[in-house]
């Protein structure tokens, strides 16, 4: 690396030239670049004339109030010099012609990050290099590599104009762009994944050669899709569905050309010819069709079969069709005459899949065993089974030398095709797998999971490269494209996504959890998040910039509550580990760690008064606990079994708990009880029975009298606590209720659910006022800021987002003209247009990279991936306000 800079100054040491200048003379300096319509800053700057006229100007948009009038043009001459004389080293440095995103420079520029040290006049200078990219085409890699910068450095650039910038040959991974207009800007050869663009206005753009995961989704189903293939020109992709239809799409477009109607059930597996002139389908109706991919007609029916169709596999010449059934047979049929070739007997279970070797000569088939037989003489060869585990599918690599197996027990192995030897086993799942592919060149495997995620996996290490996230349940299918330089999905979510795998797929850590986020909470200024995760850490987060503040780590378990004190100085968190423990805030250190309670620690809650703690446990109790001395106070132990949330009101006297209380007696609906405790007293006051499962979360109403319980059986209750009585159900969540929080102001509830949704709910009249879309995972943590503006939610996709919810509803621009809408953006930023109310995420703390332009604005432009796709429907599938098209309707 020394060797790239031999004979240049390094950047630190020109960038430390930089930290003398005031700050101000940037900004002066743009404006009148703008105004002189300048194209070559650094010869405009070096002309004496230009210098003289530029000092002038300078002198009058500068504020020196503290500075005597005969030392202002000193100032301002020095400044000069020095933002020039930087200037002129960076054009001539590698900084202007190399991408410094690339993985050789990693280590250099993380310790240039570290060397500014958030350095106030160097961030704005790299801000200010930036958006000289707009006037200056001769900085434009410089401008690039200064924004890249800026993103690793996680500076705050939401609601910035960056109108007509240049970016080219950079990462801009995980950016957050939220409401900055970027009307006019060029990028090319840029790296977008997990770029945050929501509400941002993007007029006139021109973006080429784009590097994105997610090529596209292509939507129309209307249940789940089971089975995906692409053709051998890499041109269409066909889906079977539970729906009971076929689909083509053009790969290229995205676009549905042609739907294929006949199974009377479940489609349950698709396959291309070799030419790709034909297409097979199987179906739980028993059959198997054959369809012609040019007239989109069906051309044979092969009937036999007397029980579920579950697989079709064409051999390699195309002659020979092979089907596996539930009826316990496969067979092999001629695919010109449609006449059954053979019959291979002698499994005892449904055949699941079946798939040739790549030579033609060995079908693989699997069920609880796998069998690999000889197809010309119709004989088994051999046969693989486990006493603690069955295979649920099978997948030759592309030279026949191995074949991949899904495994019950979660895993992924590879076998020796010839002698039938474990290779390797691939590890890592914690729910069911359900399809895995070979790559062209054989050296990476995918799969699809019930856990929603994609994952790619180096297979002569048998580690994970990358994981894909973005379905919203489970991966039924996956399959390469013939070139390897992409990926297909089909999903229970009844959605085909395309994902870009050749380039730049490598998960990039972003610094957020490795685990499920379990628990947010905001500290009492509004300022700083903490998030609880199942990685075992808790983090502390800057909610203006997204930046990691500090790690707390000590709990050796998963994290499941956390919880500021009134004063913000101190952090209760509870854990899988039996342990409570108390931080302080401002050092990140551990005060004090409280035991007690024999099971993980479900909730924590500090009093109003932030003078007790509350936790609940699994073991049944809760525990009030001294906060000055750790001492506990006293334990609360009533009928109920397991208690999953504890809350104070807000008065201080009362504690309320949500708990799993079965009635015992068979045959009698179970009913799951939260009781309400006098503090004082340690006495039960009233206990309030009505939901039929777990109670999950509880939280009393500002005022105190109104409490909120969340549960497993999927509503949300709203109780009068004076009354002990039920005042309203709120139903709208489709599955498990996990949390509830109030409002500051009391008039709104919000609740996350297993369903992947938060919703919000008018506490007066019950009514869903809302639902936020956005985290591909359960939710399992929602949290009001203090000021009411926004909200926080943690989920098992490993992230916190925080939403804006000043506005319950998006508001539609349908009514307006070209001329109208071009006016209404004209303003520098975002903030400023007429349509900005929106829910959506102003922030992603994850390590999963998913790209978000939720009420983003586009109007004309192009937005070109570096395959030649456009990602305008991608766009239009995140909620993006695509202008041009609502003109034109």
């Amino acid at each position: 690396m020394n060797q790239t800079f031999q004979g240049k100054e390094f950047l630190a040491d020109i960038f430390a030239q930089i930290k003398g200048v005031d700050q101000q003379i940037f900004g002066v300096t743009l404006e009148i670049f703008r105004k002189e319509k300048v194209q070559d800053c650094i010869g405009y700057l070096s002309d004496n004339g230009n210098q003289r006229h530029l000092e002038q100007q300078i002198l009058q948009g500068l504020n020196f109030s503290q500075v005597k009038n005969e030392q202002k043009l000193y100032f301002v001459r020095k400044d000069m010099k020095q933002m020039t004389d930087v200037l002129i080293k960076l054009i001539d440095h590698g900084f202007n012609n190399k991408n410094y995103s690339s993985e050789g420079y990693f280590k250099y520029i993380q310790d240039l990050i570290i060397s500014i040290n958030n350095n106030r006049q160097i961030i704005e200078f790299l801000q200010f290099i930036v958006q000289l990219t707009s006037i200056d085409n001769n900085l434009i890699q410089c401008g690039s590599n200064s924004l890249y910068i800026l993103v690793q450095m996680k500076i705050d650039i939401r609601n910035k104009n960056f109108e007509n910038i240049k970016i080219q040959n950079t990462s801009l991974i995980g950016s957050n762009f939220v409401r900055c207009n970027l009307s006019g800007s060029e990028f090319d050869n840029v790296n977008i994944n997990g770029m945050n663009l929501n509400g941002a206005l993007l007029f006139n753009c021109k973006w080429k050669n784009l590097k994105i995961h997610e090529l596209n989704k292509l939507d129309g189903h209307s249940e789940c899709v089971r089975s995906i293939c692409i053709s051998p020109d890499g041109n269409t992709l066909a889906s079977g569905s539970s729906d009971k239809s076929i689909r083509l799409w053009v790969i290229k477009t995205g676009q549905q050309k042609a739907k294929l109607n006949g199974h009377t059930e479940i489609v349950t597996s698709v396959c291309f010819s070799p030419n790709g002139n034909t297409l097979a389908s199987s179906s739980y109706d028993n059959s198997i069709y054959l369809w012609d991919v040019k007239t989109k007609k069906k051309i044979a029916k092969f009937d036999g079969h007397t029980w579920w169709v579950n697989s079709v596999c064409f051999s390699p010449d195309g002659n020979t069709l092979a089907s596996g059934s539930s009826d316990k047979s496969i067979r092999l049929w001629d695919v010109k005459t449609g006449q059954q070739q053979s019959q291979l007997d002698g499994h005892t279970n449904c055949i699941i899949s079946v798939c040739y070797s790549p030579d033609g000569n060995i079908l693989a088939c699997c069920n609880q065993s796998i069998r690999l037989w000889d197809v010309k003489t119709g004989q088994q060869k051999f046969q693989l089974d486990s006493q603690t585990y069955t295979f649920d599918s099978v997948g030759f690599c592309p030279d026949g030398t191995m074949f991949a197996s899904v495994c019950s027990d979660w895993s992924i192995r590879l076998w020796d095709a010839k002698t039938g030897q474990q290779q390797s086993k691939l590890d890592g799942y914690t729910r069911s797998i359900m399809s895995v592919c070979f790559s062209p060149d054989g050296n990476t495997l995918a799969s699809g999971s019930s856990d929603k995620s994609i994952r790619l996996w180096d297979v002569k290490t048998g580690q994970e490269k990358a994981k894909l996230d973005g379905h919203t349940s489970t991966v039924m299918s996956v399959c390469f494209y013939p070139d390897g330089s992409s990926l297909a999905s089909g999903s229970e979510d009844k959605s085909i996504r395309l994902w870009d795998i050749k380039t730049e797929y490598k998960k990039i850590e972003l610094g957020g959890h490795s685990g499920s986020v379990t628990s947010v909470c905001f500290s009492p200024d509004g300022n700083t998040i903490a998030s609880g995760s199942e990685d075992t850490s808790i983090r502390l987060w800057d909610v203006k910039t997204g930046q990691q503040q500090s790690q707390l780590d000590g709990h050796t378990n998963c994290i499941i509550s956390v919880c500021y004190s009134p004063d913000g100085k101190t952090l209760a968190s509870g854990s899988s580990d039996k342990s409570i423990r108390l931080w302080d805030v401002k050092t990140g250190q551990e005060k004090a760690m409280l035991k007690g309670q024999s099971h993980c620690i479900s909730s924590v809650c500090f009093s109003p008064d932030g003078n007790t703690l509350a936790s609940g446990s699994l073991d049944n109790s809760i525990c009030l606990w001294d906060v000055k001395t750790g001492q506990e106070k006293a334990m609360l132990k009533g009928e109920s079994d397991c208690i999953y949330s504890v809350c104070f009101s807000p008065d201080g006297n009362t504690l309320a708990s949500g708990s799993n209380h079965p009635n015992r007696f068979q045959g009698i609906q179970s009913i799951h009880s939260i009781i309400i405790w006098d503090i004082k007293t340690g006495e039960q006051q009233v206990k309030l029975n009505g939901h039929t499962d777990h109670v999950n979360s509880v939280c009393f109403s500002p005022i105190g009298n109104i409490l909120a319980s969340g549960s497993n059986d999927r509503s949300i209750r709203l109780w009068d606590i004076k009354k002990g009585q039920q005042k309203a159900q709120l139903k709208g969540h489709i599955t498990v209720v996990t949390s509830v929080n109030f409002s500051p102001d009391g008039k709104t509830l919000a609740s996350g659910s297993l369903d992947n949704s938060i919703r919000l709910w008018d506490v007066k009249t019950g009514q869903q006022k809302a639902m936020l879309n956005g985290h591909t995972n359960d939710i399992y943590s929602v949290c009001f800021s203090p000021d009411g503006n926004i909200l926080a939610s943690g989920s098992d996709d490993q992230s916190i987002r925080l939403w804006d919810v000043r506005n319950e509803k998006e508001i539609s621009p349908l009514d307006k003209t070209y001329k109208d809408i071009f006016a209404q953006f004209k303003a520098p930023l975002c903030l400023n247009n007429p349509f900005s109310d929106f829910n959506y995420s102003i922030l992603v703390i994850s390590q999963d990279i998913i790209l978000e332009t939720q009420g983003t604005f586009f109007l004309e432009g192009k937005f070109i991936n570096h395959q030649g796709k456009d990602l305008t429907s991608l766009f239009q599938s995140k909620k993006s306000y695509i202008l041009q098209n609502i003109i034109l309707k």
